[in-house]
Formats: structure tokens, C-alpha cells, sequence
């Protein structure tokens, strides 16, 4: 079926890099949540009058919540597509993230609600009246609520929309409420137990987690992520590639939206090369960047010294001392200042972040009395900072 809607409603589907197709995609899936979910108000509302309901009608309003989600995620993703102007050079992508934000937020009213009123169901409840037609409706909702599930996900991870991805999230959470809601109603007509009020709880909850999960996923990028391990790994490699890049380092990258983003990466370059001829190689790379992964990429270059044996065998020793220390520490921009007595190794540090105040100090301090112990004539200048890289990913 979701192909079938693709293929149907999108015009050139594969090309999902370019704005208009992804708005195309957007606009279908938007339409497409709000003819379900108007659809399943309308049947949970008449059930939960019939049935005197306080869940069933609270699932309803949920569903009806969902739809203006839709409309919300849709307004989002076509303004997210206006192109960039004199107040915005970025374009303005970032909107769809707040788009996103906006949905967490009516998810999270809904579930407010739902749990003010299923408290004052607990203290003063209602008598329930018990329908099969109840139960197969709400479970054709939960079918129904499933596919649009697995309907947003599959598109939002092929476009990377975050307003997709928040509103899979959320109609998983509407498959668990309606699923609870209707065994409210079966219980109450096998057993005559009543635990309305008890399960429409347990769906606010539920349903108020899942705002909360959608609000800190689509805040992430506002706030600024660190770069994903795979990305980071592909981009360094595509870099240090090419002829005369010997390294690199401190890649950062920037998000301004789904498929938007600016990166810039410290490119190592033998030091007595060519200025004109490491330029242009620079701007190849960069051209190809764009391309390739659509990234906006700024190198700045950094001399190294590669043809110097000496330099070579201080830089392998201070290796050799971190790696004892911890296999996660390493170092860049490397270079000596060399004295007849003494003999400067200055370099930068890379550590994890749960190195922090005092504890980067002594960490300083352990290796420059390492490097001394192993040779006398060696003093170390460390700077010291933190990888870009999401550390927490790149474990996984």
C-alpha cells in the first residue's frame, strides 16, 4: 500500500535529495493521517457514547489531535522547503524541526488531559455498557493506527524528515492506548469489572512518554547533535582519500535541516608542498563532497611534517604512552620545537568528555611524566579537546 501511494501521488519518488519531491512526500503522507484519523474520531466518539466510555472518548479526541498533527507536519515541510533569502543563508529546513516539536506538544496535551480525566473518573465513576461492535472497531483502529505507523517511518527514514519520524512515534503510542482501551471494555463485559478509569491512566502515561521521546528526538538537532559515527567515518575516509591529504582531524558538521548541512574538517598536507597545487586538490574535494553527500564543505589545512625521522619516532612514542593509558585518546597537529637540551613535543589531545576538570589536569600531567620518563630531553605542550563524534553511538 505504501508504495502503491507513492508511486501514485509522487512524481519522480527516487529523487528524494531534491526539495520539491520531499515536500511531495510530505503533503501525501499529511493527507493521508488526517483522512484516517478523522475517520477513526468520528467511529471511537460514537462508540464512546454508546459504550459511556471515558477511554474510548478520550482515544477519540487523541485521534483528532493526530489529524491536526498532520496539518501541523504538512504546514512544516512545505515552509521548511522555502529557499534561502537575505535573513536566512541556510535556508530555512529547521522549521520542519520545529514543526516536529509542535506535534510532541499536542501529544503531550492530549495525554494531560486523558490523565486529568481519567482521575476524575477513578473517584466518580461511570457505569460502562458493553458492545462487540466496541471491541472490533477499536481493533480495526489498532490495525489501522499500526500501518500508519510503519507507513510514516518507512518515509521519513527515506527522506529524513524528523516530522515523520515524531508522528510514527506517536501513532505507536495510539496502537498501545487503543489496545488497552479495548480491554477495558472486554474485561468489563466478561468479568463486570470496571477499570475504565484504571486503563485510561495507564494510556495517559503512555501517551505522554511518547510526547516527551518525540520532543527530545526533534529538539536534538535544534540544539546541535554530535555527528554520527558512520557519517563521520565516511566523510574522513572520503577526505583522506585523495593525493596529498596525509590526515585529518576536528571533523564538525553543522545541521540546518533534512539533508542540509555544512561541515568544515582539518585536512593534513605534507609541509613542503606545493601551495597552489594543495589548494586546488582542496577544492576538488570539496566539490566532490557536495556532491557525494551533499554537504557544504570548508577544509583548512594543516603542515605536517612527513619527511622527518626524528619527528616521525617522538610521535610514535607519544602515541605509544596514551594508547597505554587509554585506547581512546589520540593526538594531531603534531610538531617539535627542538633545543640543544631540551625538545618541546607539542601536540593537541583528543579525550573523551568524562575527562572533566581535575581529571584532564592529571591526565596532562601523567603523560608529559611518561614521555619525560622514557626520554629526558622531552617536555610536552598539550592542548587538549573533545571529539565531535556522538562517543555514546560509536560504543554501540
Amino acid at each position: 500500500m505504501t508504495e502503491f501511494l507513492v508511486r501514485r501521488f509522487v512524481k519522480e519518488y527516487n529523487h528524494v535529495e531534491e526539495a520539491r519531491v520531499r515536500t511531495a512526500y510530505g503533503a501525501m503522507a499529511s493527507v493521508v493521517g488526517i483522512v484516517c484519523n478523522v475517520l477513526l474520531f468520528a467511529a471511537k466518539m460514537a462508540i464512546g457514547l454508546l459504550a459511556n466510555s471515558i477511554s474510548v472518548m478520550a482515544d477519540a479526541f487523541n485521534n483528532l489531535s493526530d489529524a491536526a498533527s498532520s496539518i501541523v507536519g504538512f504546514v512544516g515541510v512545505k515552509m521548511a522547503q522555502k529557499p534561502a533569502d537575505d535573513d536566512h543563508p541556510f535556508g530555512h529546513g529547521r522549521i520542519e524541526y520545529i514543526s516536529a516539536f509542535i506535534v510532541a506538544f499536542l501529544v503531550i496535551q492530549v495525554g494531560l488531559s486523558l490523565f486529568k480525566g481519567s482521575v476524575e473518573k477513578l473517584f466518580h465513576p461511570d457505569d460502562l455498557t458493553f458492545r462487540w461492535v466496541s471491541v472490533l472497531v477499536l481493533g480495526l483502529s489498532v490495525c489501522v493506527k499500526l500501518w500508519l505507523s510503519l507507513f510514516n517511518r518507512k518515509l521519513g527514514k527515506r527522506i529524513n524528515s524528523k516530522v515523520m519520524l515524531a508522528t510514527s512515534a506517536d501513532a505507536l503510542g495510539d496502537v498501545a492506548a487503543t489496545s488497552a482501551t479495548a480491554l477495558s471494555i472486554v474485561v468489563y463485559g466478561i468479568f463486570g469489572w470496571n477499570i475504565d478509569a484504571v486503563v485510561g491512566l495507564v494510556v495517559s502515561v503512555v501517551v505522554i512518554l511518547a510526547g516527551i521521546n518525540i520532543a527530545k528526538d526533534t529538539l536534538a538537532p535544534l540544539i546541535g547533535e554530535a555527528i554520527d559515527p558512520e557519517l563521520y567515518e565516511q566523510i574522513t575516509n572520503f577526505v583522506e582519500s585523495f593525493d596529498g591529504i596525509v590526515g585529518s582531524h576536528d571533523l564538525i558538521v553543522h545541521n540546518y535541516g533534512p539533508s542540509k548541512s555544512m561541515a568544515s574538517i582539518h585536512a593534513e598536507v605534507p609541509n613542503d608542498c606545493d601551495l597552489e597545487d594543495t589548494h586546488e586538490i582542496i577544492d576538488r574535494i570539496e566539490r566532490e563532497a557536495a556532491r557525494r553527500f551533499g554537504i557544504l564543505l570548508v577544509i583548512h589545512m594543516d603542515p605536517v611534517e612527513t619527511h622527518d625521522g626524528r619527528v616521525a619516532q617522538f610521535k610514535a612514542m607519544v602515541e605509544d604512552v596514551i594508547k597505554k593509558k587509554d585506547e581512546r585518546l589520540s593526538i594531531h597537529d603534531f610538531r617539535i620545537v627542538d633545543g640543544k637540551e631540551r625538545i618541546n613535543l607539542i601536540f593537541d589531545l583528543v579525550a573523551p568528555r568524562e575527562y572533566k576538570g581535575s581529571e584532564v589536569g592529571r591526565l596532562k600531567t601523567e603523560i608529559s611524566e611518561e614521555v619525560n620518563r622514557r626520554d629526558k630531553r622531552c617536555f610536552c605542550v598539550i592542548t587538549m579537546e573533545n571529539s565531535f563524534i556522538s562517543e555514546a553511538r560509536h560504543e554501540k
